[in-house]
């Protein structure tokens, strides 16, 4: 009996229609297994994968295929997103033994929970040098049936190389500092692709953490080579067809080098990301300058500057495509549109043009004009004369209000188009992303409607996912899942929080103190400080307990959790400081030897040791009695604007909260107060003084 109906995952629920006896991943369904005597298949998937869908087209939706799955194995479907744990696991099983990994996952195990053979996809009919999913069904059911010894063997090895593999970092005499930092980003710029932007060759994905670190480093070393990297990395990205030149928000990745053709699922922790990326980025450069002070707030017109821009149009994405009733963000948007009922759906069908769409939505001359400015040709950038829309030149600035005339027309027959489906699935972490980012932007660009989409998303999740200040992984439809947080979650969500205590008033402060507290108690190595596990200490036992520290598409809890202990002891009561300090510079010391040996794979490493590095900086602007015209406000503001990334800056009345005991206006102005670490500036009371106080030093 397929048993997917009931479950809170839009991913199993798409399965639930299928011939498999489909179970989820619980201690009966192990049972089951070895109450039969037969292996599990585990097949571990996503929403929005394009080839999830295929295989589920070919093989799980085929009768045949699904009875020799029923009579021979316990069949087991995950969503790696809601079980970020168990892909971990046998996502390490697959790469060791196939050499590279992806999804769908295919893996076939034990009935203890040890693999013995693991694979991604399987085609229907041999092809490619590639046996057929029923070939590889049969084969292994006559090896479990006949040489089972092999079989028993193969798993206690490959269980052991496992639980070998999670030992955590290693001991390092790598120390954080000025060197190594240098070294890191040395190391990084070698591998830049100076042709077309981002880092090695296709398919392309974007280096969202690492992107955030370079843009720290530069502004603390003034290496205008970084600078330029980041810069050209960042218009590249917002020019190619992995950004949606229609409505915003970018793509998983591109398929070629030159960012032209994405994989169009949309998630929404790459633009969680991404945002904070760009909206940093707008506070530092303008046309690959550093940017005078501009008012955020005026009408967007063609001088708007494009890391402005996309700072702008990502956030619309996220509120009007991702947002869901309750205030939090939906995790993707799929890959394909599914143009017929009961066919499989056609990758990119929503977003692509042929000239002559173009020309039937808008007339002949407005559609070549614009078919020219967006790339679209004849012979087309993608799949059966189409093109996805790209943007390498802007229109001039005479045009530029029918530019936007004409891509709301296109906006609007696109929306009439089928459109791809939505994981409406709340992820802790990835909407944690999301409130950071919201947060910052809002701040820095003096949007309030952002701050407050940031709050009513962080409500939400304390609301609904929080319970004694331990976080669930998952929701849907306001309905908190069984599927316990990761260590990720923690950290995302005391970072989200901490963010939202520097821009509004409420206690996010004591919520993010109570994760954090929960975080240290069940996520710690206790043999090892500065070591953290990805599952808590309470949770499910697997073959082995995940922890791996390195940056990926999302980076690691564990790199996370040391950028929010770092936030929260610089605004933290002395007691409280000392204790998430020490846990700090514990974890940093550990992640230093990533940095030493694989920087592009410790981008948010990168931030969170730049930032420390710095102190990290802390403003603290004192509110004056006779604070005339909100001038505690544009010292706020000047803050906000001038700070590098992982400062942290906040205002308020006097001995209000830690970071303003002792600290009080100069002569009834609101002062600016400026620390690096234990250091402090003498007080300051005007724009000018708080920008020059914020300049980077040598």
């Amino acid at each position: 009996m397929n048993r997917l109906a009931g479950a809170t995952s839009p991913y199993l629920r798409q399965h639930a229609g299928n011939p498999v006896d489909w179970r989820e991943w619980d201690a009966d369904a192990l049972a089951e297994a070895a109450a039969r005597d037969v292996p599990i298949l585990l097949s571990i998937g996503y929403a929005s994968c394009h080839w999830c869908h295929v295989m589920a087209h070919e093989s799980f939706e085929d009768a045949e295929t699904a009875a020799l799955m029923n009579a021979n194995f316990v069949c087991i479907k995950v969503d790696r997103e809601e079980r970020p744990d168990l892909d971990a696991v046998y996502m390490n099983a697959t790469v060791a033994m196939t050499g590279q990994g992806g999804w769908p996952m295919t893996c076939f195990l034990a009935p203890e929970g040890e693999p013995f053979y693991c694979g991604t996809y399987y085609p229907k009919t041999p092809r490619h040098g590639m046996p057929s999913f029923t070939q590889v069904l049969t084969a292994l059911t006559e090896t479990w049936v006949n040489r089972r010894d092999e079989v028993d063997q193969a798993a206690a090895q490959v269980g052991e190389a496992l639980r070998q593999q999670a030992a955590g970092l290693p001991d390092s005499t790598v120390q954080i500092g000025p060197e190594l930092l240098d070294h890191a980003v040395t190391t990084v710029l070698k591998d830049v692709d100076n042709q077309h932007g981002g880092f090695g060759g296709a398919p392309k994905f974007p280096p969202s953490a690492l992107l955030e670190g370079l843009l720290r480093d530069y502004e603390r070393t003034g290496n205008d080579a970084v600078r330029q990297v980041v810069s050209f990395t960042a218009e590249a990205m917002a020019r190619g067809g992995i950004y949606d030149q229609l409505r915003g928000g970018f793509a998983r990745y591109s398929v070629d080098a030159a960012w032209v053709v994405p994989h169009f699922e949309k998630m929404l922790y790459d633009n969680a990301q991404l945002l904070r990326v760009y909206s940093h980025l707008a506070r530092r450069a303008q046309d690959g300058q550093d940017a005078p002070w501009r008012d955020p707030l005026a009408e967007p017109d063609a001088s708007e500057p494009l890391a402005l821009r996309v700072t702008r149009e990502t956030v619309n994405f996220l509120l009007e495509d991702l947002g869901t009733e309750q205030g939090g963000f939906a995790s993707a948007l799929d890959a394909d549109t599914h143009l017929e009922e009961g066919r499989p759906g056609v990758e990119g069908a929503t977003y692509v043009w042929t000239p002559a769409e173009l020309n039937g939505v808008l007339g002949a001359i407005d559609g070549a004009w614009v078919a020219e400015l967006f790339g679209v040709t004849t012979a087309g950038t993608f799949e059966h004369g189409t093109s996805v829309l790209t943007r390498y030149t802007d229109p001039d600035a005479s045009d530029y209000e029918r530019f936007e005339r004409i891509r709301g027309i296109l906006s609007d027959a696109r929306g009439r188009r089928p459109q791809p489906e939505r994981d409406d699935k709340v992820v802790t972490a990835w909407n944690g992303m999301a409130i950071t980012a919201l947060a910052e932007a809002g701040a820095a660009h003096l949007n309030p409607v952002w701050i407050a989409a940031a709050e009513r998303c962080a409500r939400f999740l304390l609301d609904t996912h929080v319970r004694d200040g331990r976080p669930c992984r998952a929701s849907l439809g306001g309905v908190a899942g069984v599927a316990p947080g990761v260590l990720e979650d923690y950290a995302w969500l005391a970072l989200g929080l901490l963010t939202l205590h520097q821009t509004s008033s409420g206690d996010w402060l004591e919520q993010a103190h109570r994760v954090l507290d929960s975080a240290i108690t069940h996520f710690a190595d206790p043999e090892t400080p500065g070591s953290w596990f990805d599952t808590a200490d309470d949770a499910e036992t697997l073959v082995t307990r995940p922890r791996d520290p390195i940056d990926g598409a999302t980076p690691s809890g564990t790199s996370v959790l040391a950028d929010a202990l770092l936030t929260a002891a610089a605004l933290s009561a002395p007691e409280q400081a000392i204790r998430y300090r020490e846990l700090a510079d514990q974890t940093l010391a550990r992640g230093a030897v990533l940095l030493a040996k694989a920087p592009r794979s410790a981008g948010h490493w990168l931030a969170v040791a730049e930032a420390a590095l710095r102190g990290p900086i802390q403003v603290a602007v004192s509110a004056g009695d006779a604070d005339l015209d909100g001038w505690a406000a544009c010292l706020l503001t000047a803050a906000r604007v001038a700070a590098p990334g992982g400062s942290v800056i906040i205002s308020g009345e006097q001995d209000s909260q830690p970071l303003l005991a002792d600290r009080p206006p100069v002569n009834d102005l609101s002062a600016a107060y400026v620390c690096r670490g234990s250091v402090c500036d003498l007080p300051v009371t005007t724009v000018a003084e708080v920008r020059a106080a914020l300049t980077p030093r040598d």
